[in-house]
């Protein structure tokens, strides 16, 4: 009976030990961890705030020189008309690279220009000039081919002013009654407009639109 109780009082504090070392490797363990996980997390707030600093100091630094320098505007203030061009009076040439065509320029858009060769609209700033400068002509003469243009084809006016380069940068199909062809534009543009369909027999229902921007100017 002694040894009885003997027996379990060793197994008793058999199991004390036990838990006792089982409660420190916990506890200890979980310390690491707890602090292995802070100091990461410190680390990497660090990394991310150092990161931060960084990206924040290369952007208020000042952009390099090839970057800040701007290309020269091209606008009302540089292109210089002495005077501005009459009804009916010639103003210049259009040539197409694309169909190696020289057109002349007429100002106003009445049969009596468009008979004549293209016609600048006069409700419409001079070609070269900042906003949109508008021509026109009838697509069974001057501009029978002009559906063969389109995008990145080179449109080169020359004036008074200078000799103006312009790229298309998009061709449209509109109705006849559409006024958006002549809306202003933020840029130099050259708006190119004809009848469409080409082969159509009659009054044409549509317009065939080049949409150009100015690249290059020459005086």
């Amino acid at each position: 009976m002694h040894k009885g109780k003997k027996m379990r009082k060793y197994m008793l504090l058999f199991l004390s030990l036990t838990l006792l070392i089982g409660g420190l490797w916990f506890t200890t363990t979980s310390a690491y961890t707890f602090a292995k996980g802070y100091f990461l997390f410190k680390t990497g707030t660090a990394t991310a705030e150092k990161s931060r600093q960084e990206t924040t100091s290369k952007e208020s630094e000042p952009a390099a020189e090839s970057e800040t320098k701007a290309l020269p505007e091209i606008n009302n203030e540089v292109v210089s008309y002495e005077s501005r061009p009459k009804q009916g009076e010639r103003m210049g040439e259009l040539y197409i690279p694309k169909l190696d065509a020289t057109l002349p320029i007429f100002h106003g858009t009445d049969e009596d220009e468009l008979d004549k060769g293209v016609g600048h609209f006069a409700g419409s700033v001079l070609p070269g000039e900042k906003d949109n400068a508008v021509l026109s002509g009838h697509r069974d003469t001057v501009f029978r081919r002009l559906g063969e243009v389109g995008v990145n084809d080179l449109l080169i006016v020359t004036t008074s002013a200078g000799e103006f380069t312009y790229k298309v940068r998009k061709v449209r199909i509109v109705d006849a009654d559409d006024r958006t062809v002549i809306v202003p534009k933020p840029t130099a543009t050259l708006t190119v407009t004809t009848c469409y369909p080409f082969d159509f027999v009659g009054s044409a229902p549509e317009r065939y639109i080049l949409v150009a921007e100015l690249k290059s100017s020459k005086k």
